[in-house]
């Protein structure tokens, strides 16, 4: 039986009070296994990107319990989540979030440089996982000096460079045309397979989510069955 690496059980996110609360997560239940890729699909305001920012612990869930490795998020103070974030966790996001006074393998290493990895150990793993993306040439160029595309394989190094157990997308093909977007959801695939690493992508792309192992709709802030 498949190990499961994120829990939720019966999680709520409301927004306001009184009159004006606002429910965007509604007993949400969830079980994702280490290594599986999973897509999280829906229409614009259903609760996907709350979801994400709750169960990455970017946000606070107002009730319910969720698990990441067995820890329950509730029960961690912000250093201890701040801590799981940068060694346990990666993210991709639709804008890239790239620092534009840094190179690629600055940006890319930065996140180990946090974690306490030691600056030459950081420079040769940005360098080679950047190097395993096809942009070996473009290790020294600044996000101005990228495409979009290359930009995101930047994006997906960072988030993948400290080898992370989960890593969170967010509409990671929302900013590329069709040609950038085939070939960074063939590379989340790739690096899925390669390093094992979940990863759950929230996407209204059906290209994307057909090439994950599972899909789940969600609408109104709870998955449909």
């Amino acid at each position: 039986m498949a190990e499961v690496v994120v829990a939720g059980k019966d999680v709520w996110k409301v927004f306001g009070s009184g009159d004006t609360e606002v429910a965007a997560l509604r007993g949400v239940n969830i079980e994702i296994a280490r290594e599986e890729m999973l897509a999280i699909m829906g229409p614009s305001g259903c609760g996907k990107t709350t979801f994400l920012n709750c169960f990455s612990g970017l946000d606070e869930a107002t009730r319910g319990q969720i698990l990441l490795e067995g820890r329950e998020l509730h029960s961690m103070d912000d250093n201890a989540k701040s801590q799981y974030r940068a060694r346990r966790t990666g993210f991709v996001f639709q804008s890239y979030n790239l620092l534009p006074v840094l190179s690629a393998v600055e940006n890319v290493e930065m996140p180990l440089l946090i974690a306490g990895v030691k600056g030459r150990e950081a420079r040769e793993r940005a360098t080679k996982i950047l190097g395993e993306l096809g942009l070996a040439e473009r290790v020294r160029h600044r996000p101005s000096e990228l495409s979009g595309g290359e930009q995101q394989r930047v994006s997906l190094a960072r988030a993948l460079v400290g080898h992370p157990a989960i890593v969170w997308a967010d509409e990671p093909t929302g900013n590329l045309d069709e040609e950038g977007s085939r070939e960074v959801t063939r590379l989340l695939r790739e690096l899925n397979r390669q390093y094992g690493q979940t990863i759950v992508v929230v996407t209204h792309d059906a290209a994307v989510a057909s090439t994950c192992d599972r899909t789940l709709r969600m609408r109104d802030g709870k998955f449909e069955s």
